[in-house]
This record gives C-alpha cells, structure tokens and sequence, in this order.
C-alpha cells in the first residue's frame, strides 16, 4: 500500500505516546510535581500528536467525530474510544502526581491497561485486513505491543526494561518479515481467485484494466524492490533495535539516552514505512503488479 505520512506519524507517534503512558501508569519512573508534568507532556503530545495525524489521512477529517459512532463493527472506532478513555483515565492520575503528590495506583494501572488496549486496537485496524495477508496475522498485533512498550521504556528512563524489551522488538520485527514475506504466496490468493475467472481456465493479463491511474493504484499498489527493502530493513532495525542497545549498555549518560530514543524514533519510522509499503494488497493482483 502507498505509504502515507499520515499514517506513518499516527501509528508511529501514538505508540510511543500510549507506550510511556503505560509506564508511568505502573509508576516508572516514580515521579511527582513538576518532573511528572514534563513526562506526562511528552506522552500527551506523542499519543494526541499522533492521534490527529491520523486525521489528515480522511477524506473528511471534519467528520472524524463519526468514528466514534461505529465502535460494535469498527477497529478504528474501537480505537477513538480507548484513547479518550485511556487519556481521561491517566489525565486524572497524572493530576494526582503533579498537583497533590499523591500516587492513585488503581487508577493509574486502569490507565496503563487501556494504553495499552488502545496500540491493540490500532494494529487491529490493520490486522483485521484479510486483503492484506502480511498484516492479517498475529504478528502484526504482537509486533505493535512490543515496540510501544520498548519505546515508552526508553522514554520513561526504565534502562533494565527497555534492554529486554529491544531484544524482544527486534527478534518480533524479524519474525514478522520472515512470516510475512510469505503471506501472500499462502494466502491462496492469485490472479484467478481474483478475477474470480479460475473456474474457466488458466488467467493472465492480456492488458492492463485501463490506460491511467486510479484511486486504488495509487492507494493500494506500492512495489518496493527487493533489494532497496533489503537495505531499508537492515537500516530500520540497527536505528530501532541496535544503535540504542549500544548506547544503553554504556555507562549511563543523558546525552547518550537521548540519542538511544531519537535513534529508537527513526527506526521505528523506517520500519514503519516498510510496513505500509511492503503490503501487498490483493487487489495488486488484478492490476499485474503483484505474483502470489
């Protein structure tokens, strides 16, 4: 699929931003006052940055307020109600820390369960695809998890968990590329179940449906090559994964933890890319650009 910024940022941002919520919800770091007002601002600005980024990839993102309406069939309304709820809920626990010095451990482990309920439903959004077989597994879900939790690790200063956390992201986004790249070929899908021409004989493309472009070409077909994703997941992994463990082995240092989570970041963005890019929508099939 043709991999839009938007979505990108969103899922990018917000992962991050619910991930840190989610530490500070179990109280790490344990902080109060100011300090905690300052971790709760980075989270906030993540988590909400990344939730309007998603916006813009609407057709009418003044009508984004609908998706709240269609949460008994929809991931992504699913999605708008555990972020409000998660928000609220951690809202109302950050308050306690940072005006009365006061930990509410309940709410804040309510707050750090629907953080986390919410990166689930947002890589449902994407899992739930069948049309997309490298996303319709359960390693799209569990790859969303890891790297959110890693991040917010990072950002939250817990270097013990963040360590693990990192090895267990980097051995999920391996597992996903290995699994995925053969989702397609055994999804079953071709250029006959496509067309729905196979009962009739063999099916090939004699020419393309139409001359020009279309909304579908240009949303749903995007062919990276082989060798360029090659080079972009060895590039993604040592700046999500590698060049942070690195920095965090070494003895501790601000800069160097700034560095781990800015190189967490673009790695996270990278890897992100491919994964919009490298999905093979079936619908490519119809169109001669993909081969099951």
């Amino acid at each position: 699929m043709h991999p839009a910024t938007s979505v990108i940022l969103f899922t990018t941002l917000s992962g991050l931003g619910f991930g840190l919520l989610f530490w500070l919800g179990l109280g790490y770091p344990s902080v109060t006052g100011w300090t905690a007002f300052a971790f709760f601002a980075i989270a906030y600005l993540l988590a909400v940055g990344g939730l309007m980024a998603s916006t813009f990839h609407l057709g009418h993102p003044e009508r984004a307020l609908k998706a709240f309406t269609q949460w008994k069939s929809s991931w992504l309304s699913r999605e708008a109600w555990t972020s409000v709820i998660a928000l609220l809920l951690m809202a109302g626990y950050g308050a306690g820390l940072v005006f009365f010095g006061e930990r509410w451990a309940l709410l804040g482990t309510l707050g750090a369960i629907m953080s986390l309920v919410t990166v689930f439903t947002t890589s449902m959004i994407y899992t739930q695809l069948k049309t997309v077989p490298r996303w319709n597994m359960p390693a799209t879900p569990i790859l969303f998890l890891i790297l959110s939790l890693a991040g917010g690790a990072l950002l939250s200063g817990e270097i013990r968990y963040a360590l693990l956390l990192l090895v267990a992201a980097t051995a999920a986004q391996i597992a996903y590329w290995y699994v995925g790249d053969k989702a397609l070929g055994r999804s079953g899908t071709t250029l006959a179940t496509a067309t729905g021409l196979g009962s009739i004989g063999t099916v090939r493309a004699f020419e393309p449906p139409h001359t020009g472009t279309n909304y579908l070409l240009k949303e749903m077909v995007h062919v990276v090559g082989r060798k360029h994703s090659l080079k972009l997941r060895l590039i993604g992994l040592t700046l999500m994964a590698v060049i942070p463990l690195i920095l965090l082995i070494l003895p501790f240092n601000h800069t160097f933890a700034a560095l781990a989570v800015i190189s967490h970041l673009a790695g996270v963005l990278c890897t992100r890319w491919l994964f919009f890019a490298e999905a093979e929508h079936v619908v490519g099939l119809y169109y001669g650009k993909r081969t099951a």
